[in-house]
């Protein structure tokens, strides 16, 4: 922490005393020299020397510093990454943010945004960077897994919850700051996106996540509409600042992520990491002849050391490290898979639904597949946590059938797995993915190697100095599952899915078992979609497990067992064919995104889904009705009752979608315009009350560029899935609007 005399703990003081944020940022601006202020516009850190340590597991031995002033005691801001916990040194995984998505429970995502920034703390760090919130266009994209699903409304309500968390603890970030939803190209394509698209489907999530008090966003690699992000005046001014208001600051996505240095600044990139890269020269060239102004500069600094004293940064609490993967948190991430995981078949054998199993019936069980034993977070990118132990699904089956005979067969031999599966009571087959078939893409820097010569060529002995002092200051423990990773301790190859579909050798197993076995249950592990009318009908049960994180076997087993119900619910649509779904090259170097994806790209089409948006079985059944709505104000208020007509107690997901028949703006069919979970006991009901603000049925008017809401009876879906035939229907009558914001 800074000393309590210096003029950055004397600002933030003032601001605690109610002072303005941005006048105290001046007033330490104007104390800095050129140099100083300059310093605050990268990560501070020496290429050569930064890159060496990363190479050496760098990005999980330390928080990320930059913006540091020691002169005024400015203790600037220390990044870490990720989506499913903490980078840095062992931490809890949590299931990967698709698989929390699947849970639509909001309060859960809060607390464990709560618990990541508790750990956050203990590392030293205080940003956040693990709110990715880009829209699964397309179930190819490999980082998929980071991020909640393929609509815009449940993607914001999720963000800005775990940012919620976080930031009572620590600054968050938001990213990729936008359409960054390709990996193998990401450094090189443009994405071209018309208005309407751009605003009704690519960006309201993070303006939600704006309006909510988001500390920080981070803008993506890729280009749109010929400008890269990075130094993208439409969206990091236009948009991001004029249009919603944002007080915070931006930050670029890492090493590659702008090519144009004076541009960047003075189009609202504020701070580039994590190294003095690409820019730092060029701006220092372009003040000397007078192409930039120090206002631009100043401006940018501002941004950043306002947000740092509106939240405290240099004087916020530091955790005990007995936090890090504590009991508390590693219940949390149990209770995380035990909530997302998706129950999508199960079909009765002899008359009785496979599932859930009846463990005093059971002698044996066989678990099989290459999958069933292996430690299998997800992304080997960015993202991943080095958890110091994790639960396989054979660990958990075991751990929770002590007195059954659980035998295990990897699949490689897939006659010895059919027959272990013959003679027991029931199968239980593990395929799917992992961080060798999707994820995070570094690759081979084909697309990065014209982007390396625009790093500074003369050494930098200062920065060499200061990095090298800051190493020996903070290095947390490199975890021994580091050297599992693949390539060494460098990240995961990953990337963009080369098909939706299992592998033949997973489709051989899942086949064999299946007709050696009629109480067959596929579980599958992936970030994604993936693609299954080819065996699907061959067993009776099948359950999305995705990436359940450290405790996932655990999960597994309480699902198989019915000590949990299931609860998830999918957070994008399962295609019958790839071809349902939007065009998706992974080598594009130019790709345009319209309006239509996922649920609502096959609705418009015609074609139905294997499991729509929204989708998840339950070992109970839930009844919707005695709806009402009505508008209050600015907002449309739903009121609905749900009844558990089971004979166990579980939890449904209410969805309201919301549709215009016969408006003449073309929109999707159905739109999710609000979701509640709720916990219903057997025979009992419960009431949901679900406010959608009207604005939210507004749709961009690129003429004038404002909002507009078209008039007419609007029908109201409240329902358990996209186009649930069992849902019920209300209707409101709404005059002509129109919103700026």
């Amino acid at each position: 922490m800074a000393t309590a005399d210096s003029a950055y703990m004397q600002a933030l003081s003032r601001v605690r005393e109610g002072a303005d944020h941005h006048e105290e940022a001046r007033g330490l601006i104007a104390q800095m020299t050129v140099e100083e202020r300059l310093h605050c516009l990268d990560g501070g850190a020496p290429v050569a020397g930064g890159l060496a340590d990363m190479s050496r597991g760098g990005y999980h031995r330390r928080p990320f510093r930059a913006c540091r002033v020691e002169r005024l005691g400015i203790p600037g801001f220390h990044f870490s990454d990720g989506p499913r916990g903490v980078v840095v040194g062992p931490a809890t995984a949590f299931p990967v943010t698709m698989a929390r998505g699947a849970s639509f429970d909001v309060e859960l995502e809060e607390r464990i945004g709560d618990a990541i920034g508790v750990e956050l703390r203990a590392v030293g760090a205080d940003l956040y960077g693990g709110v990715c919130v880009n829209i699964l266009r397309h179930p190819a994209w490999g980082r998929a897994q980071e991020v909640y699903g393929e609509d815009p409304h449940h993607m914001g309500v999720m963000g800005a919850a775990l940012a919620s968390g976080a930031q009572r603890h620590v600054m968050a970030t938001v990213k990729h700051f936008a359409l960054n939803s390709m990996e193998n190209a990401r450094f090189s394509v443009d994405v071209t996106c018309d208005e309407r698209t751009l605003h009704e489907i690519y960006l309201p999530h993070f303006k939600h996540i704006v309006d909510e008090g988001i500390a920080c966003v981070m803008s993506a690699y890729n280009s749109v509409n010929g400008s890269w992000c990075g130094e993208n005046a439409e969206l990091l001014t236009d948009i991001l600042r004029e249009q919603w208001g944002f007080d915070g600051f931006v930050i670029s996505d890492w090493i590659f992520g702008l090519r144009d240095g004076v541009k960047s600044v003075r189009n609202g990139l504020d701070v580039e990491m994590p190294y003095r890269m690409i820019r730092h020269a060029p701006i220092v060239v372009a003040l000397e002849s007078g192409e930039l102004s120090m206002e631009v500069i100043d401006a940018a600094v501002e941004r950043t050391l306002a947000t740092m004293l509106r939240f405290n940064i240099g004087d916020r609490p530091i955790s005990d490290a007995s936090v890090l993967v504590s009991d508390a948190h590693r219940e949390l991430a149990r209770e995380a898979a035990q909530k997302s995981m998706v129950l999508l078949q199960n079909s009765a054998v002899n008359g009785v639904a496979v599932l859930p199993l009846i463990a005093s019936a059971l002698e044996s069980v066989a678990v099989v597949g290459r999958l069933s034993d292996m430690r299998n977070l997800g992304d080997g990118g960015s993202s991943d946590v080095m958890a110091p132990q994790v639960v396989t699904p054979l660990a958990g089956i075991r751990g929770a059938l002590p007195n059954v005979d659980v035998l295990h067969a990897d699949g490689s031999d897939v006659s010895y797995a059919a027959r272990l599966a013959e003679g027991a009571d029931v199968a239980v087959v593990v395929v799917g993915y992992t961080k060798e078939d999707e994820g995070e893409f570094i690759g081979t820097f084909e697309d990065s190697q014209d982007l390396a010569k625009l790093f500074p060529k003369d050494p930098q002995p200062e920065l060499e100095t200061a990095y090298a002092a800051y190493i020996a200051e903070v290095d947390h423990e490199l975890p021994d599952v580091m050297r599992e990773k693949s390539r060494d301790v460098t990240f995961a190859v990953g990337g963009d899915r080369t098909s939706l579909r299992l592998r033949d050798d997973d489709v051989a197993l899942i086949r064999a078992v299946a007709e050696h076995q009629p109480r067959t249950i596929v579980v599958i592990v992936a970030g994604s979609a993936v693609v299954m009318e080819e065996w699907r009908h061959d067993v009776p049960a099948i359950l999305m497990s995705w990436y359940s994180g450290m405790e996932g076997g655990y999960a597994l087993a309480d699902v198989l067992l019915g000590v949990v119900n299931p609860s998830g619910r999918l957070p994008f649509v399962v295609p019958k064919s790839e071809d349902h779904l939007p065009f998706f090259d992974a080598t594009a170097r130019e790709i345009t995104y319209d309006y239509w994806h996922g649920q609502w790209k096959l609705d418009r089409d015609g074609n139905a889904a294997s499991f729509p948006f929204g989708f998840g079985l339950s070992y109970t059944t839930y009844s919707v009705h005695d709806a009402r709505v009505q508008r209050e104000g600015d907002n449309i208020s739903i009121c609905a009752q749900v009844s558990n007509t089971g004979a166990i107690a579980g939890a449904s997901v209410v969805q309201v979608y919301a549709s215009l028949p016969g408006g003449v703006v073309e929109r999707a069919q159905r739109k999710l315009v609000g979701f509640a979970r709720c916990v219903v006991a057997a025979g009992d009901t419960t009431t949901i009350d679900i406010d959608v603000p009207v604005r939210t049925l507004a749709v961009r008017d690129v003429k004038t560029h404002d909002w507009w809401l078209e008039p007419g009876e609007w029908v109201f879906d409240i329902a358990q899935y996209s186009g649930d035939p069992t849902g019920v229907e209300a209707r409101v009558t709404m005059t002509e609007e129109r919103f700026n914001r």
